[in-house]
């Protein structure tokens, strides 16, 4: 028996609005992310708010023995590890009318339409799982107006896409039109 409410994978449109409408949202201006957060990258930050969990743990602990220091340094690397693992949630491509924005673990890359040149799917060596081992897939490349690359945006072997080639592709399709659209037009 299937429970749409309890997936991400329920319907976002009622059956009389076309389901190829880019983003459901009235306010273009906010930022938002076309795609889901995948699996992978929702199951690294479960694991890692678990360890954070047990930091705070220890540091209850230490602090019922009577170790301060011990209670201060758990107490610092759980609030560290809650931190990277909440940004980790935030990690990928989120667009508005103003731009398209990369959000990395540490850093985040903001790019305005009239700066963009192209968005491009295209095939080349991806990592897989942002490991150091790559593999032959689909990436969406974003090339600036001034030459320079920008760092690949999305593949079909990242944490948010892995075994999900339709997701992928709807997400290369949403970013391409919008790129498409505020492009061409200032804001």
């Amino acid at each position: 028996m299937p429970m749409p409410f309890l997936t991400a994978d329920r319907e976002l449109h009622s059956p009389s609005e076309p389901a190829d409408i880019p983003l459901p949202y009235s306010d273009r201006g906010r930022w938002r992310r076309p795609y889901r957060p995948g699996p992978w990258r929702v199951a690294r930050s479960a694991v890692l708010l678990l360890l954070a969990a047990f930091l705070l743990m220890t540091a209850v602990l230490s602090t019922l023995a009577g170790s301060l220091p011990a209670a201060g340094l758990s107490l610092a690397l759980g609030v560290l590890v809650i931190g990277c693992s909440l940004r980790m949630l935030r990690v990928g491509i989120w667009v508005s009318s103003h731009g398209i924005r990369q959000v990395g673990l540490f850093w985040t890359t903001t790019l305005d339409w009239h700066r963009v040149a192209a968005v491009r799917t295209v095939q080349q060596p991806v990592r897989w799982l942002g490991l150091p081992r790559t593999v032959q897939g689909q990436a969406l490349v974003v090339h600036r107006r001034d030459g320079d690359p920008l760092r690949v945006l999305l593949s079909d072997h990242s944490a948010d896409f892995l075994r999900k080639p339709a997701a992928f592709d709807r997400a290369a399709d949403v970013l391409e039109s919008w790129a498409e659209d505020y492009r061409a037009e200032p804001v």
